[in-house]
């Protein structure tokens, strides 16, 4: 039976490459694309993919977040990073997420089959210029610092819409929340960070990679 495979990703033109990449080989099926992070969770759960080639960077809810979600849901179904962040802390918070794999987007090319198919056996992957980095951690016993641990995941989940350029209205919508707990995990995520405004968090949301704007 073929491996399943969902893939995430907002960039035309990279989605279409990799289902091109991944339908060449025959033990391999793409059954569906998605374009944003909650589309992800959603094709996810209906559709109980083996794999999920999940883009770090997406819109709505990021790759980090998605993956956390479709692996409380669905432990079947496995995630493979694709990100173009090569640090120890995008690497170890993607891992911390569920992902089963972390493959660097340069090298997607060279690496995704093998990586779909070390994670479909139950293995892990990283991409080869990661190693001594997590090794270098290991070695020292010490993960790296991630400020957005000091954060909850629906904090997380309004950061990156904030960050955005959503509404309190439109989050409170999305999340499926009230207007005022919206409002209430903003300001619990800007005293957790010391940030008090609007400008400053979009800034530390593009620098930790929760969000991209184009």
């Amino acid at each position: 039976m073929a491996i399943r495979i969902l893939i995430a990703d907002d960039h035309g033109v990279v989605a279409e490459g990799l289902r091109h990449l991944v339908s060449a080989n025959r033990e391999m099926e793409v059954i569906g694309l998605a374009e944003d992070g909650r589309e992800a969770v959603r094709a996810a759960l209906e559709t109980t993919p083996d794999i999920v080639l999940m883009d770090h960077a997406m819109p709505v809810l990021n790759g980090t977040e998605a993956t956390r979600l479709i692996r409380s849901r669905s432990p079947h179904t496995r995630v493979i990073m694709l990100s173009m962040y090569s640090d120890a802390v995008h690497v170890y918070r993607a891992l911390q997420a569920g992902a089963a794999g972390y493959v660097i987007k340069r090298s997607v090319a060279k690496e995704v089959v093998d990586a779909i198919l070390a994670v479909h056996r139950g293995g892990r992957y990283l991409s080869k210029q990661l190693a001594d980095i997590v090794l270098d951690h290991v070695v020292h016993r010490s993960a790296p610092e991630d400020p957005l641990e000091r954060l909850s995941s629906r904090e997380r989940q309004v950061l990156q819409l904030l960050a955005e350029g959503h509404s309190v209205a439109e989050i409170a919508a999305t999340l499926s929340l009230s207007p005022k707990t919206v409002e209430t995990y903003r300001a619990r995520m800007m005293e957790k960070l010391g940030i008090f405004d609007l400008a400053g968090l979009v800034r530390f949301a593009i620098q930790q990679g929760v969000t991209e704007l184009d």
